[in-house]
């Protein structure tokens, strides 16, 4: 809470005066939370990384390009000295150290900061019951005048081949921070449009199987009831995003270049896309899971009625030897030498006749 409230006094001031006196940096244990430090001048990558408060100063003398830095998993410590020396909100600050936020863009002052949730398709041998399908995480990213930072949280979505695309297209890296900011949203999009692709695929599987002969229906509930919960973790990242980009596209802002704004409207598109494809493949699966839940009912309805059959041919035997087994003396052909055995046919004859009536009525 300190460190909140040290940022807090730095957020109050106007934008010009929250700039850091570079004669005297602010030195932040960063340590294995830096990915990299880069400059870049004009859409080029200057050579070699540099510190934070040195990539700031080269940019702010040279009087264009940007600093863009990479953090995985800071600290509240680590992130402190950053964010005095950017000038972060510490409400965004906050949100970029503990993660576990909700997809969004918040303008603060000069600097506009986005959440984007991270989704990874997690390979499977089989799908079962408790087979995890997703796996989440976080890529927080600041955007300023003069500087991109981006804070990725989760073992995926490392953002080294995005960086290493967008250096070789330095006309688009021209554009500023937010050229890096679509690349970004774009990329998390795209790996939307890949695991929705992988989970049609189990999902195509277990439609198969439900419908197949040789089925386990044992398992086919708990699997569907697995997917849905999947399918609930990947709208819970894509859902809410869809309004924080379409304002990207439609509504013009000093951080966002004109330019740029028009490829936000494509990424809304394709999270428009995915959206739907969430909305269909929900459907499919609760028709799957209702069809499951109908064929196990009529196979649990076979199984009573063959039971039902099996019981009612024991009852004539039972109820035969039952009668003749009463200690009576006048008994009809009791004391008959054929009675015996004309019981024995008439048990034989008659259960044989309801056994042909079960199977005919196609209860057996």
């Amino acid at each position: 809470m300190s460190m909140i409230r040290t940022l807090r006094k730095a957020v109050r001031l106007p934008a010009a005066r929250r700039k850091v006196d570079l004669s005297h940096p602010v030195r932040s244990p960063l340590g294995s939370a830096v990915v990299n430090c880069v400059v870049y001048l004009d859409g080029v990558r200057q050579v070699g990384d540099c510190p934070a408060e040195e990539a700031v100063e080269r940019v702010r003398k040279a009087g264009n390009g940007f600093v863009w830095l990479g953090l995985h998993e800071p600290t509240e410590e680590q992130f402190a000295g950053i964010a005095e020396l950017f000038g972060l909100h510490p409400l965004a600050v906050e949100d970029a150290v503990h993660a576990h936020q909700r997809p969004k863009v918040v303008h603060y002052d000069d600097t506009l900061f986005a959440v984007f949730k991270t989704l990874c398709y997690v390979d499977h041998a089989e799908l079962t019951a408790t087979s995890e399908v997703v796996e989440t995480g976080e890529i927080m990213v600041f955007t300023g005048p003069d500087f991109v930072i981006t804070v990725r949280h989760g073992r995926h979505g490392s953002l080294g081949p995005l960086r290493e695309g967008l250096e070789a297209a330095p006309d688009q890296l021209s554009k500023g921070p937010s050229a890096v900011l679509h690349a970004i949203a774009d990329h998390v999009v795209d790996d939307y449009l890949e695991v929705t692709a992988a989970v049609q695929d189990d999902i195509d599987t277990v439609e198969t199987e439900v419908f197949s002969a040789e089925r386990t229906s044992g398992t086919d509930a708990g699997r569907i009831y697995q997917l849905k919960r999947e399918l609930l973790e990947i709208k819970r990242a894509v859902a809410p995003l869809g309004r924080p980009l379409e304002s990207l596209s439609t509504r013009p802002g000093p951080l966002v270049d004109p330019d740029i704004q028009t490829y936000f409207r494509d990424v809304s598109d394709h999270l428009a896309r995915v959206n739907e494809q969430i909305s269909s493949f929900d459907d499919l699966l609760n028709s799957i899971l209702q069809a499951h839940l109908a064929q196990v009912t009529v196979a649990q309805n076979e199984d009573m009625r063959k039971i039902t059959s099996w019981a009612a041919i024991i009852a004539v035997p039972t109820m035969v030897c039952g009668v003749y087994g009463m200690n009576f003396d006048y008994m009809p052909e009791k004391h008959w030498t054929f009675g015996y055995p004309l019981a024995l046919v008439v048990i034989v004859v008659a259960c044989f006749a309801m056994h042909r009536g079960f199977r005919r009525n196609g209860w057996l």
